[in-house]
């Protein structure tokens, strides 16, 4: 397990923390965020084409906090099971990172089998 960032870091609908993982021998960029009292991560790379969500770090929850978005392309997701909802990759999902919370901490896990 790789720790993330500490529990109080991942507000409830509030900027989610960016972070990195190793995929395939590859750093790639990722962003951990608590929805309705859970934690998910997932790659940080919309469905569409593999650029970053966020333009501001973190930002990755459009206006009514409800849906995760894509600040290039307007495509917006289930923020908890990355599911595109609408725009250009409507259908397809964002790679999802098996994450744990337990010790006021959020954690990485199986970083080795991504």
């Amino acid at each position: 397990m790789v720790e993330i960032c500490s529990s109080a870091q991942l507000l409830e609908r509030g900027l989610a923390v960016r972070f990195q993982v190793l995929l395939a021998g590859v750093m790639r960029p990722a962003i951990a965020l608590r929805y309705d009292g859970q934690v998910y991560a997932y790659l940080n790379e919309c469905a569409h084409i593999p650029i970053e969500l966020d333009f501001n770090p973190g930002d990755v929850f459009d206006l009514s906090r409800q849906y995760l978005i894509c600040s290039t392309h307007g495509a917006y997701y289930d923020p908890t099971t990355g599911l595109c909802l609408g725009g250009p990759c409507s259908g397809r999902r964002l790679k999802k990172l098996p994450v744990e919370e337990k010790d006021n901490a959020v954690w990485l896990l199986e970083e080795d089998k991504l």
